[in-house]
């Protein structure tokens, strides 16, 4: 239910970009995140990254730093032994994940690139949720490189 859960709020963010509210749980009385959905008329049905006619995106000076915190917080992960080592590297990487939606300032094309840098990641947390510490391990590489990529993209 929480991989369910996580994805769900993931994946209405990743559409909304709006700023997100704090409520409390009836059920387990934790903190949750409640985005308002909005459909986005500037998105476009291509998902490929891609540069801005050969020339950087500009981002935002937060989401830049909140996806050199994730590569920092990758980096600076020792390997994990078991899946739920994994799993608590994941937590960590989805608050910040989250982060960067929180201070979502960009517009237009460079906003869409945006999103199509950061979608792709979506399955990867799943995946380094995993009980299967193989699967945690690939994704993990998976996820270190793709997040090295950003620099390739944005300012």
């Amino acid at each position: 239910m929480k991989k369910i859960s996580t994805l769900l709020f993931l994946s209405i963010a990743l559409i909304s970009c709006n700023q997100p509210k704090k409520v409390e749980s009836d059920d387990k009385k934790e903190d949750v995140i409640k985005v308002e959905v909005q459909k986005e008329k500037t998105h476009k049905a291509d998902e490929t990254l891609r540069l801005n006619d050969g020339e950087f995106w500009i981002a935002n000076l937060e989401t830049t730093q909140g996806v050199l915190k994730m590569g920092t917080t990758m980096n600076d992960f020792s390997g994990g032994e078991t899946a739920e080592d994994y799993a608590t590297l994941t937590a960590t990487l989805e608050e910040q994940f989250s982060d960067i939606f929180a201070k979502c300032t960009m517009k237009g094309d460079a906003h869409n690139q945006l999103h199509n840098f950061l979608k792709p990641m979506l399955p990867l947390f799943d995946d380094m949720k995993s009980n299967d510490i193989e699967t945690c391990k690939k994704s993990f590489t998976t996820l270190k490189n793709h997040l090295s990529q950003y620099k390739l993209y944005f300012k």
